[in-house]
């Protein structure tokens, strides 16, 4: 990679707000230039001033990245603005919360859309580039959910475990490159307006259990993979009881989160159906934090993860103790 920063370029998608804005202002601070790209434009454009006005180079293009032309452009014109692409951090992500067939088909596929269709309209823009260049870093924004699907949410669990399998092929096409990282970030849940914009086909309000990351943590996963890219970041200690209760009891495990959703769902207010973002970028205030983070403790994380765990670790160890044992 280059070795001044001032004379490094970073392409953020989803950058007006969440994970995309605390990263651009991340970057901003060490010095690079910045190429921000949302569906928003006046809000886009809001951000790329205040960026300025700390003396970080900024150019703000609205995209939306299910437009394979409007992707195309966005590589062009990062292109030209910094001379180069460093680093192209894919991280739009949408979503539409329901059952699966109370969920409009059109809403289901405007999720694919922009989280698996245009992420790979992304790859398929800068990785070119890349081997001009002969080196480049491609972030994929993933989530938790590409480890364990997750129930009322068929659609972005389909476009995350999509992009697990879309990186793992570019890794490999990638790999007589070693100078050109595809890298996945899989952060467990996150304080963000998302789930805010998210569209809500459930008829109740949502509300994310705890505990929620801060999104300047995973900005600042992001950040190092610029000098230190990895294949697989894991952020919030969620993501291993995810990753390992789905290996050890994968039936089991959905069973457990569908019955939580169940009994949660039972009991919330109702709300207005809404597609929420999913179709036009949402009309409050961009910003980074959802609102939804309450104080814990660190060992909060921990100790969740760690009995989650082994409640799912017992129970794959009864199971299986019991199949053996009845008669055949």
């Amino acid at each position: 990679m280059a070795t001044q920063t001032s004379h490094r370029t970073a392409v953020i998608t989803g950058a007006s707000s969440g994970i995309g804005r605390a990263t651009a202002e991340a970057f901003a601070r060490c010095g690079w230039r910045l190429v921000l790209a949302a569906r928003d434009a006046e809000a886009l454009e809001a951000f790329a001033r205040d960026l300025r006005a700390t003396g970080a180079a900024v150019q703000a293009v609205p995209v939306d990245v299910g437009d394979h032309a409007a992707v195309l452009a966005l590589a062009e014109a990062a292109q030209a603005f910094g001379g180069r692409i460093d680093l192209w951090f894919a991280n739009v992500g949408i979503g539409a919360v329901g059952r699966f067939e109370e969920v409009p088909i059109a809403a289901h596929e405007q999720v694919l859309r922009s989280n698996l269709i245009g992420h790979l309209y992304e790859a398929h823009a800068v990785l070119p580039i890349f081997l001009r260049q002969g080196q480049g870093v491609f972030v994929n924004m993933i989530s938790m959910i590409g480890f364990a699907g997750a129930p009322l949410a068929a659609a972005y669990s389909a476009s995350k475990f999509g992009l697990k399998g879309l990186s793992e092929a570019l890794r490999a096409e990638m790999a007589p490159h070693p100078r050109i990282h595809i890298c996945d970030v899989y952060p467990a849940l996150v304080d963000t307006p998302a789930l805010e914009h998210a569209g809500n086909y459930t008829g109740k309000a949502i509300h994310p259990p705890a505990p929620l990351l801060d999104p300047r943590r995973v900005a600042e996963a992001v950040v190092r993979l610029a000098d230190h890219p990895r294949p697989t970041t894991l952020v919030g200690a969620q993501n291993w009881a995810a990753r390992i209760g789905h290996a050890l009891a994968p039936t089991l495990s959905l069973k457990l989160i569908d019955r939580w959703f169940e009994s949660y769902f039972a009991e919330a207010r109702p709300a207005a159906v809404t597609s929420g973002n999913l179709f036009h970028p949402p009309g409050d205030r961009p910003r980074v934090d959802g609102g939804f983070r309450k104080p814990v403790t660190r060992r909060l994380p921990l100790l969740l993860a760690g009995g989650t765990l082994l409640a799912l670790g017992g129970a794959a160890l009864l199971r299986r103790h019991t199949s053996r044992a009845e008669p055949t």
